[in-house]
């Protein structure tokens, strides 16, 4: 009886884990975008490492990666962290 529990339980604790589907306003996709951007615009311009992110085909958070990237990147420009 316990096995079968412990075994409900995983059961119904991974499936809470699915994907969410509330779908995101167009505020909340710009910001997620631009902080991607931000990150890969700085770290790719000051030569730190390299950033992935993941594409979406979604066009606020498109605009708010092309933003970040373009802030992330003078940010780095600023900063002097340049690799020489």
């Amino acid at each position: 009886m316990c096995k079968t529990g412990i075994t409900v339980f995983i059961i119904m604790l991974t499936a809470s884990c699915g994907p969410n589907n509330t779908k995101l306003s167009g505020d909340e996709m710009y910001d997620i975008g631009y902080d991607d951007g931000y990150a890969t615009g700085y770290n790719t311009t000051c030569e730190i490492r390299a950033t992935l992110i993941n594409g979406y085909d979604d066009r606020f958070y498109k605009e708010g990666y092309n933003d970040g990237y373009s802030a992330g990147a003078a940010e780095c420009r600023s900063s002097r962290r340049l690799a020489n």
